[in-house]
């Protein structure tokens, strides 16, 4: 019964679970294997794959960001306004990708140098950017003058659209920085024990700055994604995202208490976050109601957690 039980909590079992929620949903729900559906449900999951990528980093060590959903709004913003004053697409694109690595190297220097707390540290940045979204927009959409930008979003390659394919690329990239390099090493050793990897060598500030600089990065990679989808820079985007992102993490094992991480996990996390929302889009359920279900997948995400913690000791 034990090791059944630690099979059901680790990663094989939340791969296990999945595969049967899957097939159910499938045998059950209306046009739900149709290509279109699917195309439509990888998309939609698009902008918590993309960020759940880099929060994975962030809550392995310990750490969170609450702040990505206002990061993935502004740098969205930042991208359309940018593109539209230089009259260059990538310009407007390497410009919105500096300020979201900007963003999270202000709260990773932040938190490691001054030792506030990360949930005080990223509630603030996420006013404060969320804030400057509004007051860079005027509290309004601002809409795209050069077409070409459309196409990050609407563009296909093999019948597939171009933003799952960016995700995809970003889980396979972000998996192999995670299990094998220093980087990953260090990170889950920084939320292991951050003392004994400072006394092992790992310079532990300088890896919490670039962990939430590579999360400011990624946010910008996804509110570019979103504001081409959107087909404009939306101040109020993202609202909410923080906690889709953590509780898909958290779902796929990430542990709240740092030191553990495995992006399959991730992955498996971030499609039951996706299948929830789309089966109530299938089944007409009123949009309401899935907040309730929002706030019932992170309890759930959480108690896992907690049984995880417990079985591993």
């Amino acid at each position: 019964m034990n090791s059944l039980k630690k099979i059901l909590l680790g990663d094989q079992g939340l791969v296990v679970i999945f595969a049967v929620a899957f097939a159910i949903v499938s045998l059950t729900v209306p046009n739900f294997l149709t290509e279109r559906n699917i195309l439509g449900l990888l998309q939609s999951v698009v902008t918590i794959g993309i960020v759940a990528c880099t929060m994975m980093f962030c809550l392995a060590s310990r750490d969170f960001d609450l702040s990505v959903g206002s990061t993935v709004a502004f740098t969205g913003m930042i991208a359309v306004i940018a593109s539209n004053m230089t009259g260059s697409i990538v310009m407007g694109l390497i410009i919105a990708l500096l300020s979201g690595a900007l963003v999270g190297a202000v709260n990773g220097f932040v938190i490691a140098c001054f030792r506030i707390n990360a949930l005080i540290t990223t509630l603030a940045t996420m006013q404060i950017v969320r804030g400057l979204a509004l007051i860079v927009s005027d509290g309004r959409a601002v809409g795209i003058n050069d077409p070409g930008f459309y196409q990050l979003a609407l563009s296909r390659f093999l019948g597939i659209p171009t933003p799952i394919w960016v995700m995809g690329a970003l889980f396979i990239a972000f998996g192999f920085l995670l299990n094998r390099t220093v980087f990953g090493k260090n990170t889950l050793a920084i939320g292991g024990n951050p003392e004994a990897a400072r006394l092992a060598g790992v310079n532990v500030v300088s890896m919490r700055i670039w962990i939430f600089a590579l999360q400011g990065l990624i946010c910008a990679v996804a509110g570019i994604m979103l504001a081409s989808r959107i087909t404009s820079g939306q101040p109020n985007a993202a609202t909410g995202l923080e906690l889709s992102v953590i509780s898909a993490c958290v779902l796929g094992g990430v542990s709240l208490a740092g030191g553990r991480a495995a992006m399959t996990g991730v992955i498996v996390g971030v499609m039951i976050m996706g299948i929830a929302e789309n089966v109530m889009n299938l089944l007409n359920i009123q949009a309401f109601y899935q907040y309730v279900v929002r706030g019932l997948i992170l309890l759930i995400a959480v108690l896992l957690d907690n049984l995880r913690s417990t079985a591993s000791r």
